[in-house]
């Protein structure tokens, strides 16, 4: 009988030897491959998390004139009879709360960039 370290010293047969060759390369090939795949991912990352600092570009900015130049002015026109109850800004977009003369309320949104009111919301109880 045949020890096992007998067999492990034996050369292998050429077709053998030729498949094993093939099987390492192809390991190698596809364990590069993977590595560069993953290396792309975890540069994406780092590029993403390096832009989470950065501040935001607001689009305000692009409507108001640059400092040392004459302040930016305008007319938001309410109806008749409104009052003007709260304001939010959000981007190039001012969101304005009023209460009307006829006791209800509406909400309106601007857009500062294109100065024109964009929407009118009227906020009613449901019955």
């Amino acid at each position: 009988m045949a020890s096992p370290i007998d067999d492990e010293d034996k050369p292998l047969d050429p077709a053998v030897e030729r498949v094993r060759r093939r099987l390492a390369r192809f390991m190698a090939i596809n364990l590069g491959i993977l590595f560069l795949a993953v290396m792309a991912v975890v540069a994406a990352i780092v590029y993403k998390l390096g832009r989470i600092g950065e501040p935001a570009r607001s689009d305000v900015a692009g409507a108001l004139p640059p400092s040392g130049e004459e302040m930016a002015s305008g007319r938001i026109v309410l109806p008749a009879g409104a009052r003007m109850t709260g304001q939010t800004l959000s981007g190039n977009r001012l969101l304005i709360t009023a209460a009307l003369a006829d006791g209800g309320s509406a909400i309106f949104i601007y857009d500062i960039a294109e100065r024109r009111m964009i929407a009118r919301l009227d906020v009613a109880a449901q019955p």
